[in-house]
């Protein structure tokens, strides 16, 4: 039993319970809404390109809105903030439904919907990330993002496949009622948190030590409170390199070696499929994540974390690697899942180096940040592989996408030495 999944957070902490389960039947809600937005546009247009035009929609508010995001949660009650945002995301779900239910279709409605349901989303994700530190002790935060990386996952796969077939059974008004009631679980959930306030920054002077209130000026451990900027986030970032190499390491990862946008040509070209092949190929990484998810009770006896990071992309640009070797679809499809467990692992460690070594008035900045680099980096992996693939071949573009992976995190490794020392002991930004 020790390597399943630690659910000790979650018989420790009633906050931490409340909120995890609130999460996973509000996010499992989300993503019924993704599909379901999908199917109407294209019903309403016949059009792949308009489909398409949603998951921009949904990028580009994501991104900008998830800095801004970090410096709001850094400033304001979190709890309070996640509360606003969830209640306005489930809002803009009502309008969804009764647009459905009215027979609109003006597919701007629904571009502009997923719009703000994104910007609801780049508020609070900040915010509820930023509030488990505060729930759980040090120890206890990989099992805690060990939960949520199984949250997310199991999101991602089961939520298009409840939406499909509500959508297919009941209509597209279903699917959006089901994620108004998801909803609640996760509103319900903040609802009983204490407050989350920011604790203060702790003011420094000249010599960089702790600034003073003393009647002398002696240091005395003064604080201050002030609205947070993303200019002080990403300027705190840049000037810590445990926490930097860690959106390097992911980055890493993503761009180099992001195989998806290939797997429509994949599917037919090495293996003679079709849709259904592009299916297991998609899903395959997912399930992989989800099985590292129901295995990572170890990831909480590993003290190494910087260490963990740079192994578990290694192990990411390997299995992308062996990926565009192969010509048999099950083994393909193996190491495609490998990849995703992988990428599992390094997410959890990541994130748990992101919490604990970041100043609590900093958290929801760099989570910003974070949102920015998760959302962002694999689009422009996207980019980076129909674009190789286009100058060469489809297996030149991934596995040299797995070996500049390889090559980068050696060159990390090389360059910060002190980034695998990282011990999650003595957490140092």
């Amino acid at each position: 039993m020790r390597f399943f999944a630690d659910v000790t957070p979650l018989r420790r902490s009633a906050d931490f319970r409340r909120l995890w389960c609130g999460n996973t039947v509000s996010w499992m809600g989300q993503q019924m809404t993704a599909l379901a937005v999908s199917l109407q546009v294209y019903a309403i247009t016949g059009s792949t390109f308009s489909v398409g035009l949603v998951g921009l929609c949904s990028l580009v508010p994501l991104v900008v809105a998830g800095l801004y995001g970090g410096a709001v949660a850094d400033t304001v009650d979190r709890r309070a903030l996640g509360l606003v945002s969830a209640s306005g995301a489930a809002l803009l779900s009502v309008v969804l439904a009764a647009a459905a239910l009215l027979g609109l279709r003006q597919v701007w409605l629904l571009y502009t919907v997923v719009a703000l349901q994104s910007v609801c989303f780049a508020m609070s994700t900040p915010a509820r990330s930023s509030m488990i530190p505060k729930l759980l002790p040090r120890e206890q935060l990989p099992a805690a993002n060990a939960l949520s990386s199984l949250t997310t996952n199991l999101g991602l796969m089961g939520g298009p496949m409840l939406g499909g077939a509500v959508v297919g059974l009941w209509g597209f008004q279903a699917a959006y009622l089901i994620d108004v009631a998801a909803f609640s679980a996760s509103l319900y959930a903040m609802w009983r948190l204490p407050s989350m306030r920011p604790e203060p920054a702790v003011a420094t002077g000249a010599a960089g030590a702790v600034g003073t209130a003393g009647a002398a000026g002696a240091a005395t451990g003064r604080r201050t409170q002030r609205r947070a900027s993303v200019r002080g986030g990403l300027r705190f970032l840049v000037t810590r390199p445990n926490l930097r190499i860690t959106f390097l390491a992911d980055l890493a990862a993503m761009v180099l070696a992001q195989p998806r946008a290939l797997f429509p040509a994949i599917a037919g070209l090495w293996y003679g499929g079709d849709t259904k092949t592009v299916g297991l190929l998609v899903a395959a990484p997912a399930v992989g994540a989800v099985l590292g998810g129901l295995f990572s009770g170890w990831l909480g006896r590993i003290h190494r974390h910087g260490l963990a990071v740079l192994l578990s992309v290694a192990g990411w640009g390997t299995a992308v690697t062996v990926f565009g070797l192969t010509r048999n679809l099950w083994l393909g499809l193996l190491f495609l899942a490998l990849a995703g467990c992988a990428d599992s692992i390094s997410a959890v460690f990541r994130t748990t180096m992101l919490q604990a070594a970041t100043p609590d008035d900093m958290r929801g900045r760099l989570q910003g940040v974070f949102i920015v680099v998760v959302a962002g980096g694999p689009r422009l992996g996207d980019f980076l592989a129909g674009s190789a693939a286009d100058l060469a071949s489809p297996s030149w573009a991934v596995v040299g996408g797995g070996l500049a992976c390889l090559a980068a995190i050696a060159f990390i490794a090389t360059q910060w030495r002190n980034f695998a020392r990282y011990d999650a002991r003595s957490p140092q930004p």
